[in-house]
């Protein structure tokens, strides 16, 4: 199947996003790594994760790339939900990168495929979906690199600017956010993040966790009150 293309977005930030639809069923979007991991046990939780939307009827918006942790979660949930049930949005210049083979994405094994110019629409548009979805909806990190890590806190910054309300969990699989939980802490006894906003993130251990997690998400009472419908 051709992939879908999508070159332009409303102006503003996330401001064109309708409020959650109750009617409508949860979205979660997923940041971890185009890497296996030299554990197994990475592969073994996206797997989990999958199953675990898959009995819950979450739909997937993730980053588009069919390798490593990426194309595990999607690659599971398409096959146990079918394919309808997985967005991947890819910047173009990423195409080589994060997918394997030649030619289109087989959407038939990893879902609706959307490629897109640039990082910032591709992290846009997951928000916005992820946005208008129904309760439970929200964000989930698993293990990554760099990209995930950054992706992870700008949604908790978004958050804490009160762009969105939704829940930011880090699947901590095998102890790999031991060390930015700690940071958390460590910034809070500091005196740089509210002890209230500490809770933007919040920890699950397994994937059955990341969905009760979401479920139960309480947006902190210390985010800013900004207004962000204008410009």
């Amino acid at each position: 199947m051709a992939l879908n293309t999508t070159s332009t977005l409303p102006n503003g930030l996330l401001d064109s996003a309708p409020p959650m639809n109750p009617n409508k069923g949860p979205v979660v979007c997923v940041f971890c790594g185009v890497s296996p991991g030299t554990s197994p046990v990475h592969l073994e939780a996206a797997r989990s994760l999958a199953q675990a939307l898959h009995d819950h009827n979450i739909s997937l918006v993730y980053g588009g790339g069919t390798v490593g942790l990426m194309g595990e979660v999607a690659r599971t949930l398409a096959k146990l939900s079918g394919p309808a049930a997985v967005h991947g949005i890819m910047p173009e210049a990423l195409l080589e990168l994060e997918r394997e083979g030649e030619g289109h994405i087989d959407e038939e094994l990893y879902g609706r495929t959307t490629v897109v110019p640039d990082m910032h629409t591709r992290k846009k548009l997951m928000a916005k979906e992820v946005i208008e979805g129904g309760p439970g909806s929200g964000f989930v990190a698993m293990s990554g690199g760099f990209g995930t890590l950054e992706e992870l806190m700008e949604v908790i910054t978004w958050n804490q600017l009160g762009i969105h309300g939704k829940g930011v969990v880090a699947f901590n699989v095998d102890g790999y956010f031991d060390g930015l939980i700690q940071w958390v802490r460590t910034a809070v006894s500091a005196g740089f993040i509210t002890p209230g906003n500490a809770g933007i993130l919040v920890e699950a251990l397994d994937a059955e966790e990341v969905v009760q997690q979401l479920k139960e998400y309480r947006v902190s009472e210390d985010r800013f009150k900004l207004d962000w419908s204008q410009g």
